[in-house]
């Protein structure tokens, strides 16, 4: 299966996303401090992409199975299962302030699978997870998956497990209507850029040479209120969360720069095989089914703005 490609990737943007960020003093609306600057190689974002097309296959998982394993067992015996969610990335994971549930694109296949696993959607414990702290939620056995937007790429590998991928992304640039950059060269040069701590874009943007600016915070949606309250010009994450916050604020939009295409998956222990082989059965099906391309309908086709098969990854 040939790996996801953005539809353009200027040299300009690439060029401008090889340079570093100085992380900004104070903190977000979460009230999470920002760290330090930070340094590395000027060609980082070739080096990332390379790192995923040279070091480790991102598409690598175990093979589907309806068998029941260790892992999974323990999970049906307890008749709970935790998954680690996000609550404030609008269409695919946000909490509904009419009926308090969260809901989107993740959390129907969150629910599927918890259906799969142990027959009852509403045995599901949907458990809100920082960006920063998905890995660590994992590894320390707060939740049994991350169902949250999470890109696959070889540094994570060597902390958690991976299903197969589920969705095609890259990152795209996120500013306000009165913005007047025309692609995401300018819209980052020399500007304060907003990224979520533990992101690929928060790995994009953190690299030394230039004079941009990174204020780092806990999620996503407290990007668009520091763009809201004019403290951060430009927010970069990947396109369907941008998609979101555009579709939630009409005061901003996308620009159409993407760069960095990834896919994102499932997380979960890398001592639990059996729990990733259910996972990725259970993804198999979905799709087929036909879910998978009526959850998308429902929640991002709207924003996204293209067919579902553009985001499709496919199973090998």
């Amino acid at each position: 299966m040939r790996k996801p490609t953005a539809r353009t990737r200027p040299a300009a943007a690439l060029a401008l996303l090889t340079a570093g960020a100085i992380v900004l003093a104070g903190s977000g609306p979460s009230g999470a401090a920002p760290g330090s600057t930070t340094a590395a190689p000027a060609n980082a974002p070739q080096a990332l992409q390379q790192e995923q097309d040279g070091n480790c296959d991102v598409y690598k998982s175990v093979p589907p199975s309806t068998e029941d394993g260790p892992a999974v067992k323990v999970i049906k015996a307890k008749r709970q299962l935790v998954i680690g969610v996000d609550q404030n990335s609008y269409r695919w994971g946000a909490r509904n302030p009419n009926t308090g549930q969260i809901e989107g694109f993740d959390i129907d296949l969150a629910r599927a699978i918890g259906a799969a696993i142990i027959g009852d959607p509403d045995k599901v414990v949907l458990k809100p997870v920082a960006t920063a702290d998905r890995v660590d939620a994992v590894q320390k056995g707060r939740v049994d998956l991350i169902v949250r937007t999470m890109t696959i790429n070889c540094s994570r590998m060597e902390q958690v497990a991976f299903s197969k991928p589920y969705f095609n992304i890259s990152q795209r640039v996120l500013v306000p209507k009165t913005s007047t950059a025309k692609n995401l060269q300018e819209a980052v040069k020399g500007h304060t850029v907003c990224a979520a701590k533990g992101s690929t874009a928060e790995a994009v943007l953190t690299k030394e040479g230039t004079a941009s600016k990174l204020v780092q915070v806990e999620n996503q949606l407290d990007c668009l209120v520091l763009m809201e309250l004019g403290k951060v010009e430009a927010t970069l994450t990947d396109n369907g969360l941008a998609a979101g916050q555009a579709a939630q604020d009409q005061a901003v939009k996308i620009l159409d720069d993407e760069v960095q295409p990834e896919v994102i998956g499932v997380a979960m222990l890398k001592t639990s095989p059996d729990l990733t082989a259910r996972v990725n059965q259970v993804l198999a099906d979905y799709y087929s089914s036909g879910s998978w391309r009526q959850s998308y309908d429902r929640w991002l086709k709207p924003y996204m703005l293209n067919e579902a098969d553009r985001y499709w990854p496919g199973q090998h």
